[in-house]
């Protein structure tokens, strides 16, 4: 085979042949790695005459005109037409017209108007939607200038499920979310950060990971509030409330069991509002209650196969008759799963409501996972838009010597053009509509995604180029619309440039206090960036007490580490320490000697403050820092040995920040976030 034709595939796919690590040194990706990866995206080739035909497919879809183009408002838009006539619908009703002008290249150019909108382009014979997006995201700092609050603010951030209320059955919910949402609005917060609430699966409440979700644009039905339900609880719900850990798979049942004796009871029946909201919401709550019946009904209840693509082929397919037929005869199951969506819906827009009622400028920031399991609901009733046999993850960097395989599947790129984004905007949508924000995981999946064919270790992954001007345009657009600030998880090995980009859509990135660094030490806050948002840690990386105090290197121990990796390892916590205070001291965040090991507020307290007093338009400081604990809520690459995403608050809303050394950090830090 031809290495400069299969190379030249490569390019034109979007798979980098070739990628650098973080350290800049450039790694070639083997041609067997290549041609499988070649396959799964649906451009197999054996040969170079396969090759040749492989790049026919790509040149004819540039040939064509898709359902969906993106633009900036005022530019220019390239169209595949060398002539003829166009009309533009506007939003708003309003027409243009004119005559295309061609060029060498047999392309037009188009300019459109300087109206962000989803607008009705009619040419060549074909009606597509131009997406046509501000210069920039709605930021932080205009919502703070809205309300009158100056240009910086403050918040928090907080895993949802460790949040507590009585009679909460075991997991954070979102009437607690709400109660929190108040108390932390007293406090002078403008927004809160909550992790992933996507759609897991009912008939399997062992799976809870939140980045691994069944759909992306549906709701965690556990995260629904149930003391509001008739019937009573069990014995063990008690014992659940006060376990310092969620127990997901028996927490789920019990929660599931008292929505569908509920259910069965009639209360859907009796809330006029539940069959209005339905039909509003329309095909993608129908599909993802389909499949989750259909979930239950040839795993869960039959014992066949875990992922749909194994369930026998009449089920395969979201729209055909068998799956049609199975909607009529278990209608009941359908409507079931559609109510519990409902009733998770409405509480989070309680929730919502709850933040800005109570004084947040923002209120909820959500939490968009990079990606979903790929025999999940999204994937199911999404196949055209969705990569398959690919997994993503990312490459050795700085945290991860090895890699990672996520062992979730995101967005085909050419599936995405094919489809008019569809998907994409749909997911935003979804991200934004109860909540002031979203902060997009692995940011840097806009650009590109490291991707793995199934089953196979990171090390045979390579990069996937994805339309990042197109879906940053989307961003925005969908940003300025419904009034949402965006965050960009922007850590980890970033194309060149990203930054900068980012900066420029009005997507704030992630300044984390580990990293803000130079060859010299620690970055002084008063020059982290303007557009980003300032964290003292994130739920993959140690707290800061738990920093302090070493627990993060001691937990290694548990993991596998030697007695001599520990001591090492503490030898240099201990070095890096008083770097840390020097650092802290020297931009005015601390005071005194350092303090010792053993006592990690005084550290806490100084690291928040470093953040606060940042020069960046947000901070948002993890409850766990808050409160000064020393447990972490997910370590990388671990699954039993780690209780991740299971760890709970040592007190229920309401009292969280009422201790004297915790509302006296919140009162420092509103003070210095403040005009």
């Amino acid at each position: 085979m031809n290495s400069e034709l299969l190379a030249e595939l490569c390019r034109r796919a979007g798979v980098a042949a070739d990628w650098q690590d973080y350290l800049g040194e450039t790694h070639q990706v083997a041609a067997e790695d290549l041609r499988e990866v070649l396959a799964l995206l649906g451009l197999g080739a054996d040969d170079d005459e396969d090759i040749r035909a492989r790049l026919h497919e790509l040149d004819e879809e540039t040939r064509e005109i898709p359902p969906l183009l993106t633009a900036e408002a005022g530019g220019e838009l390239a169209l595949p037409v060398p002539e003829g006539s166009w009309r533009l619908v506007l939003e708003d009703g309003s027409e243009q017209r004119g005559e295309l002008e061609g060029s060498r290249d047999g392309r037009s150019r188009l300019r459109v108007p300087d109206v962000p909108g989803y607008h009705l382009l009619e040419v060549a014979g074909r009606t597509v939607t131009v997406a046509v997006a501000p210069a920039r995201s709605f930021t932080p700092a205009d919502a703070f200038r809205a309300a009158r609050q100056g240009d910086r603010g403050w918040g928090l951030a907080v895993q949802l499920y460790s949040l507590r209320r009585a009679g909460d059955g075991g997991i954070g919910d979102f009437p607690a979310l709400a109660a929190f949402a108040r108390e932390a609005a007293a406090a002078g917060a403008s927004v809160l950060a909550i992790s992933p609430v996507h759609a897991q699966f009912s008939a399997d409440p062992d799976r809870f990971g939140p980045y691994a979700p069944s759909s992306r644009i549906m709701l965690n039905v556990l995260h629904g509030g149930v003391d509001d339900l008739s019937g009573a609880p069990s014995d063990d719900s008690l014992a659940l409330e006060r376990a310092p850990l969620v127990d997901w798979p028996a927490a789920g049942r019990e929660r599931l069991r008292r929505l569908r004796q509920a259910f069965d009871a009639g209360e859907a029946e009796t809330d006029t509002a539940f069959a209005d909201w339905r039909r509003e919401q329309g095909d993608p709550l129908e599909r993802h209650a389909v499949f989750e019946a259909l979930h239950q009904h040839l795993w869960k209840d039959r014992g066949g196969s875990w992922h749909w693509k194994h369930w026998p082929e009449a089920f395969r397919d979201p729209e055909g008759d068998a799956v049609r037929a199975f909607a009529r005869e278990h209608a009941l199951d359908v409507t079931f799963h559609a109510w519990m969506q409902y009733r998770a819906d409405r509480q989070l827009a309680a929730a919502q409501a709850a933040a800005v009622e109570g004084g947040m400028s923002i209120g909820l920031i959500s939490d968009l996972a990079v990606g979903t399991d790929a025999g999940g609901s999204h994937g199911w009733s999404r196949q055209g838009e969705t990569l398959v046999g690919l997994t993503v993850g990312a490459p050795p960097d700085l945290l991860q010597k090895n890699g990672q395989n996520w062992g979730i599947t995101a967005f085909s790129a050419r599936g995405l053009r094919r489809h008019g984004f569809r998907a994409f905007i749909e997911m935003l949508r979804a991200a934004m509509r109860h909540a002031g924000g979203v902060r997009i995981d692995h940011a840097m999946g806009l650009a590109r995604l490291w991707i793995v064919p199934e089953g196979r270790s990171a090390a045979h992954g390579t990069y996937l180029s994805l339309p990042q001007d197109d879906l940053l345009r989307l961003v925005r657009l969908e940003s300025v619309r419904n009034r949402a600030i965006v965050l960009g998880e922007d850590l980890g090995t970033l194309p060149e440039g990203f930054q900068e980009r980012l900066e420029k859509a009005g997507v704030d990135g992630m300044r984390v206090l580990w990293f803000e660094r130079t060859e010299h030490g620690y970055r002084p806050p008063r020059d982290w960036s303007r557009g980003a948002s300032a964290m003292t840690s994130t739920h993959d990386l140690p707290t800061v007490a738990g920093w302090w105090s070493g627990w993060d290197v001691r937990y290694r121990r548990h993991l596998g580490d030697s007695e001599h990796d520990e001591q090492q390892g503490l030898a240099q916590r201990a070095r890096d320490r008083t770097e840390l205070w020097e650092a802290l001291v020297a931009a005015g965040s601390a005071m005194g000697d350092e303090p010792p090991s053993w006592d990690g507020w005084p550290a806490v307290d100084a690291a928040v403050n470093h953040v606060g007093g940042s020069n960046c338009e947000l901070a948002v400081i993890p409850m766990e820092d808050i409160l000064a604990l020393e447990e972490q809520p997910n370590i990388p690459g671990t699954t039993d040995e780690h209780p991740n995403w299971r760890r709970r608050m040592p007190a229920e809303v309401g009292a969280l920040l009422s201790g004297d050394r915790t509302a006296l950090r919140l009162t420092r830090l509103d003070r210095m976030r403040r005009p």
